[in-house]
């Protein structure tokens, strides 16, 4: 098993087998969790700090559940009645995390980069729970071990991943895991939402659905982030949903086995319809929950063991 870091910041520059230790280890406790039979010594003594300056639902209960299960002490810091809420630093936050000898810390955060400069600043291994539009490396890997339960792997496949790709987080994080895991992968959307030269990632370009979902097997949707558009780029949500809104009739356009996914909050009836979103054989929406927090899990896990080794 290749040993992590001790951080994980990003999925940009991971290794295959790094990227696979994750994988294989929450596989382990995707079958615990299912049983009941956690082992809840694992982090027994180990401290866990939730820190979100954006609100979250799943990431942040998916953490908390996953820490719980491995028996570590769990605090969610409210930021909105912190003192970070009264003007202090992120600087001055690390400082004070780092006199509590805290042992993980999970952060999201608005700024791209902001987990990277709390990891330069604390002992604490630091996950980064989604930082800016820059990276989710969590969602990525629940994404791939989800992918990889139901298909068998990501060697060879051919992922879609359609919407707002210039604003994602999760797809910049699952471009990179993809592609370094032999996935072919796509990007789906308006002009106006697709990244400057994406084609520099390692992505083909569609504009069109019909095209880029043309014999795909995954077809991973994203949402509208409208909080993050500085400028109207999509002319309405109807309109939207028209072009590129995913239903049965563009769904269609897939390979026959062809897996929907979505990161969530879903906006249904925007990037997806409920006919399609509820899908049981299709859809494995729901599973991507389960799935993360196995893999927070084996991520928690992982880097308490890296750090007691340095």
């Amino acid at each position: 098993m290749a040993p992590p870091q001790k951080h994980l910041l990003a999925i940009e520059g991971m290794y295959p087998p790094q990227i696979a230790a994750y994988l294989d280890l929450a596989e382990s406790f995707v079958l615990l969790n299912r049983t009941g039979k956690t082992p809840r010594d694992r982090l027994r003594g180990r401290t866990l700090i939730n820190m979100f300056f954006e609100d979250s639902t799943r990431t942040r209960v998916s953490f908390e559940l996953a820490g719980k299960r491995l028996g570590a002490d769990v605090i969610n810091m409210s930021v909105a009645t912190s003192s970070v809420n009264k003007g202090e630093t992120l600087l001055d936050t690390a400082a004070t995390l780092n006199a509590m000898n805290c042992d993980l810390l999970v952060i999201r955060h608005a700024s791209s980069g902001a987990p990277a400069l709390l990891a330069q600043k604390v002992e604490a291994a630091v996950i980064n729970a989604g930082d800016g539009t820059h990276e989710h490396p969590t969602q990525a890997l629940l994404d791939a071990l989800t992918i990889r339960r139901r298909l068998g792997g990501l060697q060879g496949l051919t992922v879609a991943i359609c919407g707002d790709v210039l604003h994602s987080r999760v797809a910049r994080s699952n471009i990179f895991l993809l592609s370094a895991m032999g996935s072919r992968v796509r990007v789906v959307g308006p002009p106006t939402l697709i990244p400057p030269a994406a084609e520099r990632l390692g992505v083909e370009v569609f504009h069109d659905m019909a095209a880029g979902l043309d014999g795909v097997d995954v077809v991973m949707m994203l949402r509208l982030q409208q909080e993050r558009m500085t400028r109207g780029l999509v002319p309405s949500a109807r309109e939207y949903f028209r072009f590129y809104g995913l239903d049965e009739a563009k769904l269609a356009h897939a390979a026959p086995h062809a897996l929907v996914m979505h990161p969530g909050p879903m906006n249904r009836g925007v990037e997806i319809a409920s006919t399609v979103a509820d899908d049981p054989l299709r859809s494995v929406i729901r599973e991507q929950v389960e799935m993360g927090v196995a893999v927070r899990m084996a991520v928690l896990d992982l880097l308490s063991t890296s750090g007691a080794n340095q």
